[in-house]
C-alpha cells in the first residue's frame, strides 16, 4: 500500500490512535474485509436490505466490470488516469493496488455521511482497512469475513469464472497473507453460511451502539 509516495508494510497491526482533528462525526465506518471469492461484497448487499439506514461507500477501481455489474452501484469503474487525478488532489481517504488494479474509497461521501450522525459501511480489503483505522481510530470497526476452509474457497474462485487457474493460485496465496491479518480485526466471522454470516454482521453492528433499531 501506499502512503503519501511511502510504501506501508501490509501485514503489520495498524497503530492506532485519535483521528485529525478536522474529522468531526459521531457515526461509525463499518470496514468489512476478506479475501478474493471470500463474499464480502455478497454480504454487504445482503446487509444493506436489512439496514438501509447503513450508507454505503461505492469504492472507485481502475479494474473492468464484471459480468452482471454496475457502475455506481458495486464500484465506480474509472481509467487510471482518473484515479491518479482522484489520488493527487486528496479525494481518497485510501487507496490501494490489489491483484493488478487500483481501488480506493472516496473521501466526501464518506466524511459527509458520518457528519450528518450517519454510520456507513465499507467493502474494502486489508491494505485499505489497515488505513482507515490509522485515519479515524475506534471509531472504524473492523470485521473480517473469513473462508470455512482453503477447499472452499479455491472452489468459489473457479465458480466465479473470472480469472484462470494461474489468476486463481495468485489468489489463494495471497488469500493465505491476508488471513494472518484477521487477528488484529475487531470481529472474525466465518463465510460458511451466506444469511447466517449476514445475521453475525448485523449483530455486531447494532450492537456497536449506533444502530437503534431503525434497520427494516
Amino acid at each position: 500500500m501506499v502512503d503519501g509516495g511511502r510504501l506501508l508494510p501490509l501485514f503489520e497491526p495498524p497503530t492506532i490512535h485519535d483521528p485529525p482533528s478536522t474529522i468531526h462525526h459521531p457515526g461509525k465506518v463499518f470496514v468489512i474485509s476478506s479475501p478474493s471469492g471470500g463474499g464480502k461484497t455478497t454480504v454487504v448487499k445482503r446487509l444493506l436490505r436489512r439496514m438501509p439506514v447503513l450508507a454505503r461507500s461505492v469504492s472507485v477501481t481502475t479494474r473492468a466490470p464484471r459480468p452482471g455489474e454496475r457502475t455506481g452501484r458495486d464500484y465506480r469503474f474509472i481509467s487510471p488516469s482518473v484515479f491518479a487525478r482522484m489520488r493527487r488532489q486528496g479525494a481518497l481517504m485510501e487507496w490501494a493496488r490489489v491483484h493488478g488494479a487500483w481501488y480506493g474509497t472516496p473521501k466526501r461521501p464518506l466524511l459527509s455521511a458520518l457528519a450528518q450522525g450517519q454510520s456507513a459501511v465499507l467493502s474494502i480489503d486489508v491494505q485499505g482497512a489497515r488505513k482507515i483505522r490509522r485515519l479515524l481510530g475506534r471509531r472504524a470497526v473492523l470485521i473480517f469475513l473469513k473462508p470455512p476452509s482453503m477447499r472452499k474457497l479455491r472452489q468459489r474462485l473457479l465458480r466465479r469464472s473470472t480469472e484462470d487457474r494461474e489468476a486463481v493460485q495468485e489468489r489463494l496465496a495471497a488469500a493465505q497473507r491476508e488471513l494472518a491479518c484477521a487477528s488484529w480485526y475487531d470481529h472474525v466471522v466465518i463465510n460458511d453460511r451466506l444469511e447466517a454470516a449476514v445475521a453475525h454482521v448485523r449483530a455486531i453492528i447494532r450492537n456497536a451502539g449506533r444502530i437503534n433499531g431503525r434497520e427494516s
